[in-house]
């Protein structure tokens, strides 16, 4: 479930698992498929929150995202209110989709932010739904095929992804596919669910600072800009 209005600050970054009820499917068949990441696209971009990494399969989908100046409650609600609405008119049905609406993990950004991005990038290869790292560089239902260039998702904050692994982008991207083929050879990586996750007093107040951050800044006055490549 959603944190506190406290935990909710902009600027969180936060590690967000939506399920379908019951383990149910979110998505039957291309046009959900299509409806899920346009919404996710449109009203991020919209609303000033920053999508760094996501993957959508049959019956969850990870995000990971940066709340924008409303928080991140606030999008978790117009996102799973629409989709779930659309989701019906099409299949002509009733009743919740998504289970206890959202989980949120607040993440500590430094330590693990690319493994974090490659843990969700890799869900689709690890589920089976494509059989090689080539297919998921070109697979449609990942944020990772944005990050080599194969694939443009113009709502997706890659360039802010791709500076942690380089200054220029030639450089950046290879460095990164060479992180995300480590990943694969490593396997899952159990201690990275949680995100690293902040439950010390002591760790509680690295999320207050961002309140005093530069990020924090960005997207209380509106946006948050992407870093320069």
């Amino acid at each position: 479930m959603p944190r506190g209005a406290g935990l909710d600050a902009p600027g969180t970054l936060h590690r967000v698992m939506i399920r379908g009820i019951e383990r149910r499917t979110i998505v039957d068949d291309e046009k959900d498929r299509e409806d899920l990441v346009s919404r996710l696209g449109k009203l991020s971009e919209g609303t000033g929150n920053a999508i760094y990494a996501w993957a959508l399969l049959s019956n969850h989908a990870p995000i990971l995202i940066r709340s924008g100046p409303s928080g991140l409650s606030s999008f978790m609600r117009r996102f799973l209110s629409g989709c779930a609405a659309g989701y019906n008119r099409r299949h002509k049905r009733y009743g919740h989709l998504f289970q206890n609406r959202f989980k949120s993990i607040i993440c500590e950004e430094d330590p693990c932010f690319m493994e974090l991005v490659s843990t969700i990038h890799l869900k689709p290869l690890r589920a089976g739904l494509v059989d090689t790292l080539r297919r998921l560089n070109r697979y449609r239902w990942s944020g990772h095929s944005a990050l080599p260039g194969t694939r443009k998702n113009s709502w997706q904050d890659r360039k802010y992804v791709l500076k942690w692994f380089g200054s220029r982008q030639s450089v950046a991207r290879k460095a990164h596919l060479e992180f995300i083929k480590k990943g694969v050879d490593q396997g899952r990586r159990p201690e990275l669910v949680g995100g690293g996750l902040i439950r010390s007093p002591a760790g509680w107040s690295d999320v207050k600072s961002l309140r005093k951050s530069e990020i924090f800044e960005r997207v209380t006055n509106g946006f948050s800009a992407p870093a320069t490549l």
